[in-house]
């Protein structure tokens, strides 16, 4: 049964729709943890960046601490040394050595705290003015010992101010600024990682929409609409509409699903035409052989009577009556016959036969009437030299009728052209006559004897061909000739 034109069918660009329910959930599930193993990992860089950030935030807070406790440190270093000198404490210059141990450890740890080479070098350069220090202050102050005026004391302040404090503050200055433009950087930093992490964690949120709206598709696709889908198919077939096709899309379950359906939708209407098509034949067949008996016995007497009173005497209007009764009878039993073939069940006998035996033979029985018509038929079938698997009645009665109709339909003096050919396991016959055409198109499922364009037709011909062609696996085809008239095909199976 030919499928409907809304019949959709799957393409490859719905590959996923395609697939089995489970593929889909475990598609769906590994979506879902891979955006939360994102989000998870978002979060953590985001974390990290924000934790080393602030580790190096707090390290240079420690540095500039630790500089000003030198700094401070050497102040008080400073003035005991001058409380040692000027106001002559003895308890000084051992303060001022506690100075110095402090300021050492703290000059230790800043280069433990330390990270990169500039940053060395610059606490290096404060421990060199202040080793410079340690070295030139006592010596300035035993120099004003030995000469302990106003003027040396005035000196040594000058000394100190503009030469030792004066180098140690540019270069304490030099690695406050440094570290303050670090620290400037790790703020920027800080302020970028606090912009990316607002970016990086709000990407799982857009994710996670867009992940939604494309479930939320794939179920409707896949699942939801199928199912509608499936559910309207099925009560359209329980109301009669066997010919309603359930569109083959969703999961690879649905798809199967509408598949078997259609299947047995299709299964259904063969069943339903084939029990018509039995219980009218059933029904034909208790009719007809009655009837068919009831008429030929008056149809004989009829026939035996015209052919006793037909003499050569009588008169040409007489005798062309009783030619009329004779051809009307015959006729009437023909189409008794025909009939008759027709309903009777077809059981073939394949055998091994030659199938230019089989044309001539049905040639054969048409030569009167070719004769009279002056019908030429070319035929090829002497060309096919492997023997055919058919049966050689049914086929020879099957041609022997195509054959008629195409003589009665062709004009006096014309042609018919029988073409056959054997190959890729196929016998294909073609019959061609140039004839008007057909005014009708064949029906190879009729339940009745269709309609006829002879005088004494009875319809049969054509449906019996069907019939045949049926019962040998094969196919039979009407259409016009390329010039003129009608090309019947035969294809049978071997």
């Amino acid at each position: 049964m030919p499928k409907p034109d809304n019949i959709k069918t799957l393409s490859t660009a719905q590959k996923v729709f395609g697939k089995p329910l489970r593929f889909l959930l475990l598609l769906h599930d590994l979506y879902f943890i891979a955006l939360i193993i994102f989000a998870v990992g978002s979060g953590a860089y985001g974390i990290y960046l924000w934790d080393q950030a602030s580790k190096q935030s707090q390290r240079i807070n420690i540095l500039v601490q630790e500089i000003y406790l030198v700094r401070g440190d050497l102040y008080r270093q400073m003035k005991e040394l001058f409380d040692a000198f000027f106001l002559q404490e003895g308890s000084a210059l051992a303060e001022y050595n506690q100075y110095t141990t402090s300021i050492l450890m703290h000059l230790e740890q800043l280069q433990k705290i330390a990270v990169d080479a500039e940053e060395r070098e610059a606490l290096n350069e404060i421990e060199e003015k202040y080793r410079k220090f340690v070295n030139e202050a006592p010596a300035l102050f035993y120099r004003y010992q030995s000469n302990p005026d106003h003027q040396a004391q005035k000196s040594i302040y000058q000394d100190i101010e503009t030469g030792i404090f004066t180098h140690y503050e540019e270069v304490s200055k030099r690695a406050e600024r440094l570290l303050m433009i670090k620290q400037s950087e790790i703020k920027q930093r800080l302020d970028e990682a606090k912009r990316h992490s607002i970016a990086v964690l709000s990407l799982p949120i857009i994710l996670a929409c867009i992940l939604l709206l494309f479930s939320r598709r794939i179920l409707n696709n896949t699942i939801v609409k199928p199912i509608k889908d499936i559910m309207l198919a099925t009560n359209a077939i329980s109301a009669g509409n066997l010919t309603h096709q359930v569109p083959e899309a969703g999961a690879e379950e649905l798809a199967t699903l509408s598949r078997e359906i259609n299947k047995m939708a299709e299964d259904l209407a063969a069943s339903r035409n084939a029990l018509v098509k039995s219980e009218k034949q059933a029904a034909l067949g208790l009719l007809v052989p009655m009837l068919a008996h009831n008429i030929r016995n008056p149809l004989a007497s009829i026939r035996a009577t015209a052919q006793v009173i037909d003499a050569p005497d009588m008169d040409k209007d007489t005798q062309d009556s009783i030619q009329g009764i004779i051809h009307t009878v015959d006729r009437l039993e023909r189409w008794t016959g025909g009939l008759l073939s027709y309903l009777h069940p077809i059981k073939p006998m394949l055998n091994k036969l030659s199938l230019a035996s089989i044309v001539q033979g049905a040639i054969t029985t048409l030569q009167p009437k070719l004769i009279e018509k002056s019908i030429k038929i070319t035929e090829n079938s002497s060309q096919i030299k492997r023997p055919i698997l058919t049966d050689e009645h049914l086929l020879e009665q099957m041609l022997y009728n195509l054959l008629l109709n195409a003589l009665e339909a062709s004009p006096k003096n014309s042609e018919i052209t029988i073409e056959c050919s054997l190959a890729n396991q196929e016998l294909m016959l073609s019959i061609t006559d140039q004839g008007p055409g057909m005014p009708f198109t064949p029906d190879p499922h009729a339940i009745t004897p269709g309609p006829t364009t002879k005088r004494f037709g009875t319809g049969l011909g054509i449906p019996f061909a069907f019939k045949v062609c049926e019962e040998l696996g094969g196919a039979l085809r009407f259409e016009p000739a390329p010039m003129q008239g009608t090309r019947v095909s035969i294809l049978l199976p071997q």
